[in-house]
C-alpha cells in the first residue's frame, strides 16, 4: 500500500506503512514472538501466502521487521521486530484499550502484570514530570 495517501499528515503517512490489510496482525504476531514465514502463515488463518510474502517484504523495506536467514537450502527466515517495529507496541495497547471499551465481544484487556488491574494510557510531559489530561494535548 505504498503512498496511497499523499496528505501532509502523520496519520496518513503512517497508514502508508502499516495501514493495509493484515499488516498490523503480522507485526503483532512477530511482536509476541519471533516467527518464521510458515509460523505466520499458520497463525494468521485466512491470509494468502503471496499476500503474506508481499507484506513481509514491505515491512522489511520500511524497517519495521528484519528477516534473519536460519536455513540456506531452501532459504528460510525468522522475522523479528526492529526498534522501529517495537515502538508500535503503544499503538497496539491503544487499540486494545479502545476495543475493551467499544467492542461487543472483548478478547483482551490491558492489565498490570502484578495485580491484574486494568490500566489506561496517560500523557506525560517529561520536562515538568506531570501527567496531562487528554483535553490538554493537541497535535500541531
Amino acid at each position: 500500500m505504498k503512498n496511497q495517501y499523499e496528505l501532509p499528515c502523520n496519520i496518513a503517512q503512517t497508514l502508508n506503512i502499516i495501514g493495509d490489510k493484515w499488516t498490523l496482525l503480522i507485526v503483532h504476531e512477530i511482536m509476541l514472538e519471533d516467527k518464521s514465514y510458515n509460523e505466520l502463515l499458520s497463525k494468521l488463518t485466512g491470509i494468502a501466502s503471496n499476500l503474506l510474502s508481499g507484506r513481509l517484504k514491505s515491512l522489511e523495506e520500511d524497517g519495521i521487521i528484519k528477516g534473519e536467514l536460519y536455513q540456506k537450502h531452501p532459504p528460510r527466515y525468522k522475522y523479528t521486530l526492529t526498534e522501529k517495529g517495537r515502538d508500535l507496541e503503544d499503538v497496539f495497547n491503544s487499540i486494545i484499550l479502545w476495543g475493551s471499551k467499544h467492542l461487543d465481544k472483548c478478547y483482551k484487556n490491558l492489565v498490570d502484570k502484578k495485580t491484574g488491574h486494568k490500566v489506561e494510557i496517560k500523557y506525560y510531559l517529561p520536562e515538568t514530570k506531570e501527567l496531562l489530561d487528554k483535553e490538554n494535548v493537541e497535535a500541531r
